[in-house]
């Protein structure tokens, strides 16, 4: 199991996270107590022993940087941050570096320059010699002073001479650097030592005048190097290609590199994420900012601390040079239990672990800021986020925080007096969640409100639907529902949780599919010049196999003509959704449209001729039929499985018809086990419908391992559903066994919710 890859962990409560680290053996039993209660942690009274003038702790949030791979080491990150955005986005960079085989680091011996400056010095070139040639006496002093330090095997190794032309009365300057290696340790105390330690002889053989004594921040001997290298097929979105992106995110480097303005915000962003985690391991971060700024300046022209560019394949490198001097041992370390567990989490051996550690993530947080900023632009995610540091501020409970949020951006006044506001016109809204995020209530139909679309499961069928087969799917919890309301002027697109803020406008062959389906619907319904705002609130996940794109489909169609009262039936309905599809998925079956607007547990076969109705029936199970389902992580394009299988078919027909037909057997032989209450059955079929779908080659490790954890702890069946690639997988068992299966994949790190076929 990886220990950085958690897919979903932002999701979970604090509890469970804190549970699901203490079930990965990351926290011990102690350490997860201590976080769970706040207890034993730095207080006042041992902040008192720290520092002076004491009068209280103060607190900042500690999260955890996922799905980090360097030097093919998997690592949990902790980082203390009070800025929204920040570890979501490195740990969403470090995502894509994963999959690209993960961030190289390389650190040097781990050297603290400590400088004496001497003055009043007769003839500076000939002391400089004379420096030069008692070096090692120098150093044997020096290392005599720290004894402990030379047995672990660092020490005073070298002595340089530094000479400085006359600024002032007094005559030239000469400085003496002791290179000292600290190992382990920060250094600075131990360095200021050796450095008060040697200035008598010093002066002795220069027969000056010592004046400073004490180290350099700028720790240029303790130089990590990351580098990346991304396929540029991976950079791409649904908006923007892959080349877009790299091209982008290269010329914002070009900027930096050019101009000290852009240039300073630039190396901010590398020094959001190197900072926090500084903080969390109880490191000097003010010394190592000072540090990576002076290199910056360091041919007197204040740069980029990082490259990026396209290489000779197309993909995109990154390298991040920066000199960065840490310690893993010490009294911050040791005297705060809160800093203690953080080295835990992280699991490094060595200081020049941890300064690669915290290299790539600066590299992953400088990624991430500049491809928001050569894409859709960085504010939209700050301002959800710091609309959720606004709802925590005026008192939000959790069953509130989401709509909170959303109706906060709608607002556009992201403040707390709003927020209120909002608060003080909310009921307990209906159908509300446990602690571990199931339904408290099965689903039924009817019990989802008017003009919403629905999302779906397809417990047999994926894509050999597409092929004229039969599939079994049926309507789950979830719902996207679309709020319609005229305006002065223009068309306005809003999904504040998906972070969607666009103006609608005929559509271009560069604009996504959203924006293209948007019109479409706006067209087919005669109001494109209908100036009018469309809010959507979505409660499923994207690109998961859910079929939330249809679902969106369908409520915005609802919610344009209950704006603008238009009389649409459902069949209407589903034809205009099933449009929508043919633009998002290019060959869709049809299912995750009709399942959207009708809501109904159906068997459906696509039309056998283009443009010819499909065959639907509704599905009557003998009792209710008990599913858990679980969230891969990975998100997944259905156009793009869709594809590859179709592309194989076309190259195979004779390989592939068979699978597509036994597929069809299978649903065909899922509604009977529906019909007759046969759990086992259908777990058998939906089995055997998994391996068809592995042989198709749409399922990957992380469906796999949720497929296992299920069938391990109690399922008769398991599969993905949808059209593969991650996305979800749902798993049918006796009532009594779902709760110890969803608890068994939120232990592995994937989210879960239960649900009932009916």
């Amino acid at each position: 199991m990886s220990r950085s890859r958690i897919p979903e962990f932002y999701k979970f409560s604090v509890t469970n996270r804190l549970r699901v680290l203490y079930e990965r053996e990351v926290l011990s039993e102690a350490e997860y107590h201590m976080l769970m209660d706040g207890k034993h942690l730095l207080d006042a009274a041992k902040a008192d022993r720290l520092v002076e003038n004491v009068i209280g702790a103060f607190s900042l949030p500690m999260g955890l940087g996922l799905n980090f791979l360097v030097n093919g080491k998997d690592y949990l990150v902790p980082m203390v941050v009070e800025e929204p955005s920040i570890i979501a986005a490195v740990s969403s960079a470090a995502k894509v570096m994963r999959s690209a085989g993960g961030i190289r680091v390389d650190a040097d011996e781990p050297m603290l320059i400590g400088q004496i400056q001497v003055m009043d010095v007769a003839h500076p070139t000939r002391v400089r010699q004379a420096l030069l040639a008692r070096s090692e006496e120098i150093l044997n002093l020096a290392n005599s002073l720290h004894p402990k330090m030379v047995s672990r095997g660092g020490g005073a190794r070298d002595v340089e001479v530094h000479l400085h032309s006359a600024q002032g009365a007094r005559g030239d300057m000469l400085v003496v650097h002791l290179i000292v290696d600290t190992r382990d340790a920060m250094g600075a105390n131990l360095v200021n030592t050796m450095c008060e330690g040697v200035a008598p002889l010093v002066e002795k053989i220069t027969n000056g005048k010592v004046f400073l004594r004490i180290l350099s921040n700028l720790t240029d001997r303790a130089m990590v190097r990351a580098r990346v290298e991304v396929p540029v097929a991976q950079l791409g979105n649904g908006t923007f290609s892959g080349e877009q992106v790299r091209d982008g995110i290269a010329l914002a480097t070009e900027f930096a590199a050019a101009d000290p303005y852009r240039a300073a915000t630039h190396n901010k962003g590398i020094m959001n994420g190197i900072d926090a985690v500084a903080i969390a391991t109880g490191n000097d971060w003010r010394a190592i900012e000072a540090a990576a700024h002076a290199y910056a300046a360091r041919d007197g022209h204040y740069t980029s601390l990082t490259k990026w560019y396209a290489n000779e394949a197309g993909n995109l490198v990154g390298e991040l040079d920066l000199p960065l001097k840490v310690g893993t041992v010490g009294g911050q370390v040791q005297s705060n239990q809160a800093v203690m567990i953080a080295h835990r989490l992280l699991g490094v051996e060595s200081a020049r672990e941890l300064a690669g550690v915290m290299a790539a993530v600066g590299l992953a947080q400088n990624y991430a800021a500049l491809r928001a900023l050569s894409t859709d632009g960085i504010q939209r995610g700050h301002m959800t986020l710091h609309a959720r540091s606004v709802a925590i501020a005026a008192g939000a409970e959790e069953s509130q925080f989401d709509a909170v949020v959303e109706k906060l951006i709608a607002s556009g006044d992201i403040k707390v007096w709003k927020a209120r506001e909002i608060l003080d016109g909310m009921t307990e809204p209906a159908g509300a969640t446990t602690g571990e995020g199931e339904p408290t209530a099965a689903f039924t139909a009817d019990s989802v409100e008017a003009g919403a679309g629905y999302a779906k499961i397809i417990l047999l069928g994926e894509h050999s639907v597409v092929y004229g087969k039969h599939a079994i799917a049926a309507p789950i919890p979830l719902t996207i529902r679309a709020d319609v309301q005229r305006q002065e002027s223009g068309t306005t697109l809003f999904i504040p949780r998906w972070g969607v803020e666009t103006e609608l406008h005929p559509p271009t062959a560069t604009d996504n599919a959203l924006h293209k389906s948007m019109d479409l619907i706006l067209q087919r319904l005669g109001v494109r010049d209908e100036p009018m705002r469309v809010e959507v609130y979505p409660h499923v996940p994207r690109a998961v196999g859910l079929g939330a794109s249809a679902a969106l489909a369908v409520a915005v169609i609802r919610g344009v003509a209950e704006a603008f009262d238009i009389e649409l039936d459902d069949a209407r309905v589903n034809e205009l959704a099933y449009e929508c599809e043919q633009i998002a998925h290019g060959t869709p079956s049809g299912i995750d449209n009709t399942l959207a607007t009708y809501g109904r547990p159906i068997l459906f076969r696509k039309g056998e001729l283009p443009g010819s109705a499909p065959a639907i029936r509704e599905v009557h199970p003998a009792r209710p039929i008990p599913v858990v389902i679980g969230l891969s992580g990975v998100r997944t394009l259905t156009a793009q499985t869709v594809g590859r299988v179709r592309a194989a078919w076309q190259a195979h027909p004779e390989r592939y018809e068979p699978i597509f037909d036994q597929i069809d057997q299978l649903a065909l032989a899922g509604v009977d086990a529906l019909a007759q209450g046969d759990i086992a059955t259908l777990g058998e079929l939906m089995n055997i419908d998994q391996g068809l779908l592995n042989a198709l080659q749409v399922s990957c490790w992380e469906v796999e391992e949720l497929v296992q954890i299920a069938r391990e702890n109690g399922a008769l069946g398991a599969k993905l559903t949808g059209g593969g690639g991650g996305g979800a997988v749902i798993a049918v068992a006796e009532a009594d066994r779902t709760e110890g299966i969803a608890i068994a994949m939120r232990r592995a790190g994937y989210d879960t919710f239960i649900t009932e076929i009916r």
